[in-house]
């Protein structure tokens, strides 16, 4: 499928190794009132991506996004869930440390991280050189995926950032002039305003929910322009035969830059409006907010998280309400 459904790789400013939005969490009380289990996830990026399946338990999901090294990432994520038994083991694995004493399945996530956090600088070469091994053979030899010589470059790549960075890694990772924004301990340690840690190593119960889907390979990452001509188009037809509805498709910020270039905006609208809908279906949005104002964290809040049901702007976009990105704001809540 990642085969014949996604488009070449596209440009994109940044690696974006990790989310930069740290209030991607507020929405999902929200979109899990409304939203129900049997749909199919669509997304965009890193590893926000994991904590909506994570809360909204699809029977399968998507991840869209113009950049090849992005699908890498996420079968490099596949390969650590299948390979891991645990939270503990999977950060163990995904940074290169050593596992550290007197972490458990009640442990939270902040303390997961905590505890990593102090082996951020222990570096273990031998042992970086055995995950990423195990990670190619899992890939190649259990999957068989036609993995390039390139696209193990790649991923030698990503992980190498996990390596380098460790708790710390985030959006602007080796990128001048972005400025702070949240770790990946920070980002994981976030809550939806209310006090509910929903993030994928919250707890073994939602860690497990991505295990299991990606042994199944139900997590289905591809290489496609929102406002290309096949991907999405062709996610839709599948999904039309196989008789699923998508009923959540976060976007991140991505329809800023479709409106910045004509005319994919509205290519991107007529192919979501391909997808198989129900009145409930939802966009989930990131939208930049000013750099101003910061958290307790040190680190810039970036985005603020919306919902709009897809129903009404499509509706708008056929009527010709839709026509500059900041007329989303009338459909975000």
């Amino acid at each position: 499928m990642i085969n014949s459904l996604s488009e070449p790789s596209g440009y994109f400013s940044s690696e974006n190794f990790v989310s930069n939005e740290n209030t991607f969490q507020r929405v999902i009380p929200a979109l899990t009132a409304t939203t129900r289990r049997d749909g199919v996830y669509i997304g965009v990026g890193p590893e926000q991506n994991f904590t909506y399946i994570a809360a909204l338990r699809p029977r399968m999901a998507f991840i869209i996004d113009i950049r090849r090294q992005n699908m890498l990432q996420h079968l490099m994520y596949k390969a650590a869930f299948e390979l891991s038994e645990s939270r503990a083991d999977f950060l163990s694995l995904l940074f290169s440390r050593e596992r550290p004493d007197g972490l458990g399945p009640e442990s939270t996530a902040a303390e997961l991280f905590q505890a990593y956090e102090n082996k951020t600088r222990t570096w273990d070469n031998e042992r970086y050189r055995r995950n990423l091994q195990s990670i190619i053979e899992n890939l190649s030899t259990r999957h068989h995926f036609t993995l390039t010589d390139k696209d193990k470059e790649a991923i030698e790549h990503i992980s190498h950032a996990f390596l380098d960075a460790g708790t710390g890694l985030s959006y602007g990772y080796q990128v001048l002039g972005v400025g702070p924004t949240p770790t990946y301990a920070q980002l994981m340690a976030e809550t939806d305003g209310l006090g509910q840690n929903w993030s994928y190593l919250a707890s073994e119960e939602s860690f497990r929910v991505l295990k299991e889907m990606e042994r199944k390979n139900l997590v289905i990452p591809l290489v496609g322009d929102f406002g290309g001509p096949k991907t999405i188009i062709a996610v839709g037809r599948y999904l039309q035969e196989h008789a699923a509805t998508v009923t959540a498709f976060y976007t991140s910020n991505v329809e800023r830059y479709l409106f910045e270039e004509p005319p994919k905006w509205s290519v991107f609208y007529n192919s979501v409006a391909k997808l198989p809908l129900d009145s409930e279906s939802t966009f989930i949005r990131a939208v930049l907010t000013p750099r101003q104002f910061t958290n307790a964290r040190r680190a810039a809040i970036r985005t603020t998280t919306y919902l709009s049901t897809i129903s009404e702007v499509l509706k708008a976009f056929r009527e010709g309400r839709l026509r500059i990105y900041d007329q989303l704001n009338v459909f975000s809540r």
